[in-house]
């Protein structure tokens, strides 16, 4: 596995250095430097080439459960990873001095993706919780009915049925798979068990089902445009989400200070 990996790691080294962006270093994890459009540019490249990428949206989370698991920071190299939320745009600014292009969060990337690519998709949904992903593929077909949305499974499967899954998986081969078992459960999927013959992009979307499903609503335009979601999140669900926020944020702020401490502001 790890002479695999490192082939991976120089593979996506040398893609990224032809596709013509740089990465930051947030906490251990490396954050493509990308304005909306090249992201969705480059999903839209490797579903038109069958070229395999593996997507991930990088917050404050990502960065405090990746924290000391070196082969989870290393895997997560051979990602194209976009920059979600106030936390690594703030990181982006103490480390480097400037701001990411643009905040790149899941919720808002795949709506302007699914809107702007007119040739139909073949999309998978895996994970969420029993009739949570079909509840968001009967929506997502709803809004943009020019691509198919097909369920998998939800994410509460038996470790057996994996192997039909992933079968299931290489027979469809769809454009794009959007997996959400939340952090990290789904980047340890997407790096040890997918490769382009089972999807051309397979991306970890957390909560995404939840919002299109109706399970968790939008913050109001407001709070979103000043960044603040993930305070109306911590209102709606406070007993399961205050460990990730009132203790992680801090715990992530630390964090970055401490590397700034350690390295200095960079360039990038």
């Amino acid at each position: 596995m790890r002479a695999s990996l490192s082939i991976a790691i120089a593979n996506e080294a040398e893609r990224r250095k032809r596709a013509g962006y740089v990465k930051r270093d947030i906490g251990g994890i490396g954050v493509a430097v990308m304005e909306r459009e090249a992201a969705i540019a480059e999903v839209f490249d490797a579903i038109a080439t069958r070229r395999h990428v593996k997507l991930a949206f990088c917050n404050a989370n990502l960065v405090n459960v990746a924290a000391g698991d070196t082969l989870l920071q290393r895997s997560l190299s051979t990602f194209l990873v976009l920059a979600d939320g106030i936390g690594v745009d703030l990181g982006s600014w103490l480390l480097y001095g400037s701001h990411f292009p643009a905040n790149l969060n899941g919720t808002d990337f795949f709506p302007a993706l699914f809107a702007r690519q007119d040739h139909p998709l073949r999309v998978a949904l895996l994970g969420g919780r029993p009739g949570v992903a079909d509840r968001a593929a009967a929506r997502l077909a709803q809004l943009y009915p020019t691509h198919r949305f097909s369920v998998l499974s939800h994410g509460y499967y038996a470790p057996a049925e994996e192997a039909g899954l992933l079968d299931r998986l290489k027979a469809e081969q769809p454009d794009l798979l959007l997996v959400a078992f939340g952090n990290p459960l789904q980047e340890r999927f997407i790096a040890d068990k997918l490769t382009g013959r089972h999807a051309s992009v397979a991306a970890g979307v957390g909560a995404l089902f939840d919002f299109f499903a109706g399970e968790v609503p939008r913050a109001p335009e407001a709070i979103r445009k000043a960044r603040l979601e993930w305070v109306y999140r911590l209102w709606l669900e406070p007993r399961r989400l205050w460990r990730r926020y009132v203790v992680g944020n801090p715990a992530f702020l630390l964090r970055l200070f401490r590397q700034y401490v350690a390295d200095g502001r960079r360039s990038g």
